[in-house]
């Protein structure tokens, strides 16, 4: 129950109302049919959760990349190459410097654009795996060559 008197009824009527605002949240975004995933349900092994895509149904600038990945370059950004940290953890895990990242250029883009290409292993010229995302790191799809 609340605590009545002085500085602490205060914090404890803070508390309660966060956690009884924390279960509305949760009731409201069940309500509007948000979907919750846990932490484990969102693990970049299962199936659902990386789809494959060819490499020539990729943009055409992706596939221009993923042969300079393979040819190790000349890249046209500086970034090109350099170590991805997955802090997203949506690729599946290995140790830091496993994976690299490199830019798809986006025609009519003033910047680098969202598009990118991370291939994970050693020498990065023949990579274990390739993931593309479109989307900044928000999603990858496994590159099936």
């Amino acid at each position: 129950m609340f605590r009545t008197g002085s500085d602490s009824s205060s914090s404890g009527l803070r508390r309660a109302l966060h956690k009884w605002g924390a279960a509305v949240m949760v009731v409201a975004g069940l309500a509007a049919g948000a979907v919750v995933i846990s932490a484990s349900a969102r693990t970049p092994d299962s199936p659902a959760a990386m789809a494959p895509v060819a490499l020539g149904s990729l943009p055409a600038e992706a596939q221009t990349t993923h042969e300079l990945i393979l040819q190790g370059g000349p890249f046209p950004y500086q970034k090109d190459g350099t170590v991805f940290g997955n802090r997203e953890r949506l690729l599946p895990l290995h140790p830091r410097g496993h994976y690299r990242e490199y830019t798809v250029k986006t025609p009519g883009a003033s910047n680098r654009g969202a598009r990118r290409i991370v291939c994970g292993g050693k020498p990065p010229t023949r990579p274990q795996a390739c993931f593309y995302t479109d989307d900044h790191y928000a999603s990858f799809r496994l590159i099936a060559p």
